[in-house]
């Protein structure tokens, strides 16, 4: 398996090119002044499907051979990473299918069939639906685009590190948010081969702390299924690529609870809506 390193995230920029839009990272004079220090806010919600998660999708759709291309994809999501392989995959001309639990939020559910690709809904979770996916994946020669476990999903989340770099060029922390560990992965690796001195704090709902967990136990480890409102990040069980990467780059993962995010949520919409 392709290993994820700094040449491979550069590759990575270079492959997506203009197609990811480089989105600004802002300072936050409401934070700044909260903290007592400059905070800055890389607005990944800029890109097309309002998520960084295009860049990995984006980084492994070209990298498909034209029979791969041909075939088709296939992802399992319930929001951001579906949107992303969907919007890309229509606009390279791939035939993409999602597989969505079926209790997916319609919006969801519509702007994925709105950015072109044949949604299945199918099970009461992400896992059901990542099931019925790779199922589906074998039985018509679809290619899989996991949403983080994947070395090439990992680099192309990874130039957002490479971007930061070049935008705050005196950076001394970076915080990210963990799911599976894809986008934490890619963007410490970029930033600690360039500057070990940064230091890379994740962040996980107190209720599914998967990559905690299993750094904890030195191996990924299944956690029991919590309702959380940071229900794009509530993954039960941290990947097998991510774990070694996060272990080797990130210095340290923090919890929050569910009453913290509603508050960040909400600081966001009145004091972050417009620039100044």
């Amino acid at each position: 398996m392709e290993a994820v390193t700094l040449s491979s995230i550069n590759t990575a920029r270079s492959r997506i090119g203009d197609a990811i839009h480089l989105s600004p990272c802002q300072l936050s004079h409401h934070l700044s002044e909260r903290i007592g220090l400059p905070i800055y806010l890389k607005l990944e919600n800029l890109q097309r499907t309002g998520s960084f998660k295009e860049r990995g999708a984006l980084n492994k759709l070209l990298t498909l051979s034209p029979e791969e291309r041909e075939r088709g994809v296939i992802a399992a999501s319930a929001g951001n990473h579906a949107q992303g392989v969907a919007f890309h995959a229509t606009r390279l001309g791939i035939r993409s299918q999602i597989v969505m639990p079926q209790a997916t939020p319609l919006v969801k559910v519509v702007s994925t069939r709105g950015f072109g690709a044949e949604v299945v809904l199918h099970g009461a979770n992400y896992d059901e639906a990542c099931e019925e996916a790779l199922n589906r994946c074998t039985q018509e020669g679809l290619t899989f685009i996991h949403p983080f476990d994947d070395p090439v999903v990992i680099a192309g989340q990874g130039t957002i590190g490479l971007e930061l770099l070049e935008q705050v060029p005196d950076l001394e922390a970076v915080v990210v948010p963990i799911g599976g560990g894809g986008l934490i992965s890619g963007v410490a690796c970029a930033l600690k081969e360039r500057n070990p001195k940064i230091r890379v704090i994740g962040v996980e709902p107190e209720k599914l702390p998967s990559m905690l967990r299993a750094r904890e136990a030195g191996m990924p480890v299944t956690i029991a299924p919590q309702a959380t409102i940071a229900d794009g990040i509530a993954v039960r069980r941290a990947g097998d690529v991510t774990l070694p990467l996060v272990s080797r780059y990130v210095d340290e993962i923090v919890t929050v609870d569910d009453e913290e995010i509603a508050s960040a949520i909400l600081m966001l919409l009145e004091q972050e809506k417009n620039p100044r």
